[in-house]
């Protein structure tokens, strides 16, 4: 069983930054793609940003061009850098791998989640 561990989140002011993070555990990692997710109304978590096992990526029209996410096999780590932070960026961020076939849906068990709040 994999699991999930994300941290990085915290209180910034709107336009700043933060660098999530989540590491995996299991030798697995490498062979599956990527995404950030976040709480959507209605409880669903939506997509955030996608990395492929060959490090091609997929953003959100809403956070395009702020945020950046980046993997590291090595260390099983997906990385989520987000820059010029908005209010409306408030939420809790999960990340998981994506289920084989899938550009959205997530494969592994949820972990805990990390906060980040926007607000001045």
């Amino acid at each position: 069983q994999v699991q999930l561990v994300e941290s990085g989140g915290g209180l910034v002011q709107p336009g700043g930054s933060l660098r999530l993070s989540c590491a995996a555990s299991g030798s697995i990692f490498s062979t599956y793609a990527l995404g950030w997710y976040r709480q959507a109304p209605g409880n669903q978590r939506e997509l955030v940003a996608r990395i492929s096992r060959s490090g091609a990526t997929n953003y959100a029209d809403y956070v395009k061009g702020r945020f950046t996410i980046s993997r590291d096999n090595a260390r099983n780590t997906v990385y989520l850098q987000m820059n010029s932070l908005k209010p409306e960026d408030t939420n809790v961020y999960y990340c998981n791998a994506l289920a084989p076939g899938s550009q959205t849906t997530p494969w592994w068990s949820w972990g805990q989640g990390t906060q980040v709040t926007v607000s001045s």
